[in-house]
């Protein structure tokens, strides 16, 4: 990639622009869209019109970002730049804050979070996907819990979860720390998304199902449902 070995701008130093490059690095599911090479098809007999038109059909537009209450939020298909501090956020009472960046209609092959977790603030329950998922340290400590293992995270750690690895991360106990997530969405839909199991280890950090599941409600019964709000000074480091 172009990128893999160039060096990183001076703009692109702190620990959320990076995140952005470790989500480009991450995505193992893109696919290069093939061009309209327009000359190839007929150079002597098309026109600058029709051109001009045939280039506007392969271009993937950009996506309008919509001013809510609390923050933006982007609208449409389309390739769209929204910083973190702008857009919109959910608090989960228990759970720490969560950004999402995307709206409607939601990514159709990467689900894409930023965390904010503070002591003891789990990201979710402690679960298992049908999809990879991978989780990038920004800043601060976290708890990982990897079948039924438990590793410290740090700045800058990656962890990567294949498909079916059961896990859960845990803000450290000492600060905030800041987690970007991005899992893969092809099983997502139906039932045989993933479930929820019995580990001692989450259990004993307060993050583990007492019975196994596949559902969700019951999972986070003990949750309030997440309220949205904007963002706050302080919440992202730098």
């Amino acid at each position: 990639m172009w990128f893999a070995h160039r060096q990183v701008p001076p703009t692109l130093k702190g620990p959320v622009h990076r995140a952005f490059l470790f989500v480009l690095l991450s995505n193992s599911i893109y696919q290069a869209r093939v061009a309209v090479r327009v000359r190839r098809v007929c150079p002597s007999r098309l026109t600058p019109l029709v051109e001009d038109e045939l280039y506007a059909q392969a271009m993937v537009p950009e996506a309008p970002l919509e001013q809510t209450e609390h923050g933006l939020v982007p609208k449409g298909d389309g390739w769209f730049v929204l910083n973190a501090r702008a857009a919109r956020w959910r608090e989960h009472e228990g759970r720490g804050l969560r950004c999402r960046f995307e709206g409607e209609p939601e990514f159709s092959q990467l689900g894409v979070s930023l965390y904010v977790l503070g002591p003891g603030e789990p990201i979710g329950m402690y679960h298992w996907e049908a999809d990879q998922e991978e989780f990038f340290v920004l800043s601060g400590e976290a708890l990982l819990i990897i079948e039924g293992e438990e590793r410290p995270l740090r700045q800058w750690d990656f962890v990567h979860c294949p498909a079916e690895t059961k896990h859960v991360i845990v803000g450290g106990a000492d600060a905030p720390c800041v987690v970007l997530a991005v899992g893969a969405r092809e099983h997502q839909a139906g039932e045989n998304w993933g479930g929820y199991t019995v580990d001692e280890a989450a259990l004993r950090h307060g993050v583990g199902v007492e019975q196994e599941t596949t559902e969700v409600d019951q999972a986070y019964a003990r949750f309030p449902e997440p309220e949205p709000t904007g963002y706050r000074a302080g919440w992202l480091p730098g």
